[in-house]
């Protein structure tokens, strides 16, 4: 007897062999309308039925904090912080000194949060209180190790009062209206719903408060990525994102825009760093908590064969050529500046409604301006203008300006 029949076996002593062949014509019309159904399933629900969480989710946050406790770890051993990390923040809190107001209460989102509390420390930018927020508690811990140093060096300095919070960007518990200042160093692009956390953000900020934010962009260890794609197409006969995707310059000025905050600005800056081989680029990368935290991967992660071969193509590709015994990596990062809008926020005029024309004549050393009345001033004559109008804050190199930054 065939194994189909099996089961049909009671019904066919009942009613014969037309009734067990019904039943199994049924069973079989029941599993193609599961299958059709199955196909159709949005990809949502079918994550969701895997037993994903939250099938929208790109990042599992869990393991991203966890990542983030091992760099606490990696970062107390060294007892300084990151260049890379340094420089980017010096980077992003260098716009609060083109600010003329001033933020007495600030909050810093996760990142390189302990790097950027240094940062404010000392009253600058009038910050006297500081809300520190992560999802790390190794993080928060060597935060405040780094403020206790710095504390101990520097006994008759001006500290703001800070707070440690354990939270979740995605999730800020912040009342409406309640901070001048909220600064995210490169914690952004490991969040899953951008869009929501600056709306958040906005929501959270007084009128006329200020987000600095810092996230890697598209071209971040794209050396990397290239290399492990190589690898794993030769080796595996496929390819699967062991790097992380990232943002793109446009999408970065349209989450602003898209949060309603003001005055919008992205800035765009490149860093090419110099490691000895990929496992000290790989090191690097778990050092600032920058390791892979996809929510779904295939597999569970390069093996040997193939991590040798992507190491190989990354030294025969991207040798630098003046030491060639090393290898370059690409760090893209966005610099993103908002206010929070309230009525006296400068607002676009009229399309059609200007009475000047700025034209830059002599490839940016002139700048002529022809007004009601012709005439012709020199740059540092318009800054200073601009600078008495309160348009813009400190000094113009090469001007008479006694205006003080």
């Amino acid at each position: 007897m065939s194994c189909w029949l099996a089961p049909t076996v009671p019904c066919l002593r009942q009613s014969g062999l037309a009734a067990a062949l019904r039943m199994v014509w049924q069973q079989q019309q029941q599993q193609q309308q599961q299958q059709q159904q199955w196909l159709h399933t949005s990809s949502a629900q079918q994550m969701l039925q895997a037993g994903l969480e939250n099938p929208m989710d790109l990042f599992n946050r869990s393991q991203k904090a966890a990542q983030r406790d091992r760099a606490a770890l990696l970062r107390r051993a060294l007892h300084r912080p990151d260049p890379l990390l340094l420089h980017i923040t010096e980077r992003l809190l260098d716009r609060l000194e083109d600010c003329l107001s001033s933020f007495p209460t600030a909050v810093i989102l996760g990142g390189a949060g302990e790097v950027v509390a240094q940062g404010l420390a000392g009253g600058r930018a009038g910050v006297q209180r500081v809300i520190h927020m992560d999802t790390s508690p190794g993080m928060l811990e060597l935060a405040k190790e780094r403020a206790a140093e710095q504390q101990a060096r520097h006994p008759a300095g001006h500290w703001p009062k800070t707070s440690y919070v354990l939270a979740d960007e995605e999730y800020l518990p912040l009342a409406d209206g309640s901070v001048d200042l909220i600064v995210s160093c490169l914690g952004l692009h490991w969040v899953n719903d951008v869009p929501g956390t600056l709306a958040q953000i906005r929501r959270a900020l007084k009128p006329d408060g200020l987000f600095l934010g810092a996230m890697l962009g598209g071209q971040t260890v794209q050396e990397l990525r290239i290399s492990c794609s190589l690898a794993q197409q030769e080796r595996q006969g496929g390819v699967s994102p062991f790097v992380s995707p990232l943002a793109q310059v446009r999408d970065a000025g349209n989450l602003l825009t898209r949060a309603e905050l003001a005055l919008p600005t992205v800035d765009v800056d490149t860093f090419v760093m110099r490691y000895s081989s990929a496992v000290s680029l790989v090191s690097h990368l778990r050092l600032m908590g920058e390791s892979n935290a996809l929510q779904v991967k295939r597999g569970s992660g390069l093996s040997r064969d193939t991590a040798l071969a992507a190491a190989a193509a990354y030294q025969s590709l991207y040798c630098d050529e003046e030491e060639g015994d090393h290898i370059q990596a690409t760090y893209q990062v966005m610099f993103m500046t908002g206010w929070s809008p309230s009525s006296s926020t400068p607002k676009a005029a009229k399309r059609g409604s200007a009475t000047s024309v700025v034209e830059n004549a002599d490839r940016g050393r002139l700048l002529y301006c022809r007004c009601h009345i012709s005439s012709m001033v020199s740059f540092h004559e318009m800054a200073e203008e601009l600078q008495k109008r309160g348009a813009v804050a400190g000094r113009a190199e090469g001007g008479s300006s006694d205006s003080q930054q």
